[in-house]
């Protein structure tokens, strides 16, 4: 079975993007920081990964440079809040797929991920 890594310091937004992908037949695996992520792309290496841009402790592009070290090539795609233009050219410097936007539309992001984990062997 496909896994996504989702994480998000607000429990809603893990829940709900929980609930699209496990309907999309993922297992789900949520973490609310950084170092909860990083801990369980060391443990089972997700198939891909939606990660929060601004987390308390530890960023999302700490993250992201520390899970590419890890496995460059897993997917990370990114999640930000509106206008974080400097932020979002970092993470794609670092190897991010895409960002969304917060609010962001649940569809793009369900079809944007789910394509990715489907070009996947």
């Amino acid at each position: 079975m496909k896994s996504l890594l989702i994480v998000d310091d607000q429990p809603g937004i893990r829940l709900l993007l929980s609930e699209v992908f496990s309907k999309e037949g993922l297992e789900t695996r949520l973490a609310s920081n950084g170092v909860e992520a990083l801990n369980l792309v060391g443990e089972r290496k997700p198939d891909c990964v939606l990660l929060d841009m601004k987390m308390p402790g530890m960023d999302g592009i700490e993250v992201l440079k520390r899970i590419k070290q890890k496995n460059p090539y897993i997917p990370v795609f990114m999640m930000t809040a509106y206008g974080e233009t400097e932020l979002t050219e970092q993470a794609t410097q670092h190897g991010a797929e895409q960002y969304f936007t917060k609010p962001f539309n649940i569809y793009e992001v369900r079809d944007a991920v789910m394509k990715v984990i489907a070009s996947r062997k």
